[in-house]
């Protein structure tokens, strides 16, 4: 009886996938028929990216920032590559899971122009494993493996839709970006306290970023600004860490004093409490 009954499971699930199949082919060649129907107007859409890029909210996170040998490299975001897509339009990107087991995700990240066909696609493996300051920790928990495949994908997907827009059309959205954040209506100063206050999160000090920039924050400038923007962004997606930008080797020396003597204090606290339960326990 189990096995009839097992036999029926699977005939359903295999049924159920097919027809997932299915409506998945039959919207994509929907899609193609549309975007044929419906072809963009390039024109349009360069002033459509153009207007989105002068939004400050989209301009400070347009860029990341990465160390390359003795230099630092920046590039488009997944945010920036995002808001191409939306407005180039005709356009099918995402990120999806084949397949999951033995602690691993195998996924693929796309890109599709739906009028000329071109697609980008990039197949990549996740290992349920976060690095942590204890060291690394197995996922199995769902949410937690949706969040890392994610984060992981999204670096992909912005990669095959930088490669599916026109090249001269990214480098204009930086531009404007830049030029939005050099042109912004919050004072210099501003800026700067606001900018000193969202690298302290990573414990990053004034004295860090004045070497980053070899000179004091008193003579910063607005490019400079949105270079340590990019760094930020950089560190705060996880595509750099805080060492491939700042000298942070004395901080790492505190960090670690404040943890041992963390990890002291817990023990005693530990051997206080034992010590008051076992007298407690002794027989009046």
């Amino acid at each position: 009886m189990n096995d009839i009954i097992n036999f029926n499971d699977k005939k359903q699930a295999t049924q159920e996938i097919a027809s997932h199949e299915a409506r998945a082919t039959a919207e994509v060649q929907a899609s193609f028929v549309i975007a044929k129907r419906f072809p963009r107007n390039q024109h349009e859409s360069f002033q459509q990216i153009m207007e989105a890029c002068k939004r400050p909210t989209l301009a400070e996170q347009a860029t990341y920032a990465y160390k390359r040998g003795t230099g630092i490299v920046t590039g488009p975001s997944i945010r920036l590559a995002e808001a191409l897509a939306s407005a180039w339009g005709n356009l099918d990107c995402g990120i999806r899971e084949i397949s999951q087991g033995e602690g691993m995700s195998v996924c693929e990240a796309y890109a599709i122009d739906l009028q000329t066909n071109t697609r980008v696609t990039k197949l990549f493996h996740v290992k349920h494993v976060r690095d942590t300051k204890q060291g690394s920790k197995r996922l199995t928990d769902g949410r937690d493996i949706y969040e890392l495949v994610a984060n992981q994908g999204a670096r992909r997907m912005r990669a095959c839709i930088l490669a599916v827009i026109p090249g001269d059309v990214i480098e204009a959205a930086v531009q404007k970006c830049e030029e939005t954040l050099r042109s912004s209506d919050v004072p210099l100063h501003e800026q700067v306290k606001k900018m000193i206050l969202a690298f302290e999160e990573f414990g990053i000090k004034v004295e860090h970023i004045e070497k980053f920039l070899s000179h004091n924050l008193d003579s910063i400038i607005p490019a400079e600004i949105v270079r340590l923007k990019s760094v930020y962004k950089s560190i705060k997606d996880g595509v750099a860490s805080r060492e491939d930008f700042f000298d942070i080797s004395a901080l790492k020396a505190v960090e670690a004093k404040e943890e041992l003597k963390d990890f002291i204090n817990s023990n005693k606290s530990k051997a206080v409490a034992a010590e008051e339960t076992a007298i407690l326990d002794v027989p009046q």
